[in-house]
């Protein structure tokens, strides 16, 4: 084999392993040093033939009133978090640019505008699980939805300079794949 060869190979070699380890890396980051938020949640639960079970998350915090008419639907927008008297998280604010109000933000994408409001989707709205324990937890966590009992099931999700990380769906203090065992 010839030596140039040898080399072009263990370079990308190195960016293959390399790059799923950054990847890990930044989430493993975000959960380490990120601020954790709770996420008021409603009920839906689909299944996709090629991700397998999951429980798409819909948020109570979908929306802001703005008087800015010049959102669209598919812009990038920030929506800046803070944490109301209950312990959950609100919307403080949204931007196209940066603001200098501080505190942690996300990137989401405009859905909808409507009578002086932007609708938006959160980049987390999807929590994977295992498979045996799937139909359980979107039983139990849609019965407890539609049961009145919306603040004991949240998201919990930690958010780092724009970069967000679900780690889990909590039911009655308790993470959903312990619930359902």
């Amino acid at each position: 084999m010839k030596p140039i060869y040898f080399i072009v190979f263990v370079i990308l070699a190195v960016v293959q392993i390399g790059t799923p380890l950054k990847m890990i890396f930044d989430k493993e980051d975000i959960l380490i040093s990120g601020t954790a938020y709770k996420f008021k949640t409603m009920p839906i639960d689909p299944t996709d033939p090629f991700r397998g079970k999951y429980i798409r998350l819909q948020f109570e915090m979908d929306s802001f009133a703005t008087s800015d008419t010049t959102y669209v639907y598919g812009d990038k927008v920030r929506v800046y978090i803070e944490n109301d008297d209950e312990g959950f998280a609100k919307v403080a604010g949204v931007s196209k640019e940066s603001l200098d109000i501080g505190g942690d933000y996300v990137m989401a994408k405009v859905t909808n505008t409507y009578n002086n409001k932007i609708m938006f989707e959160l980049p987390f709205d999807r929590f994977y699980m295992e498979e045996t324990k799937a139909y359980d937890a979107e039983k139990a966590y849609r019965d407890m939805n539609r049961n009145n009992k919306k603040d004991d099931v949240y998201a919990l999700v930690y958010i780092k300079d724009g970069a967000s990380v679900l780690k889990d769906v909590i039911i009655e203090g308790i993470p959903i794949q312990e619930y359902v065992e």
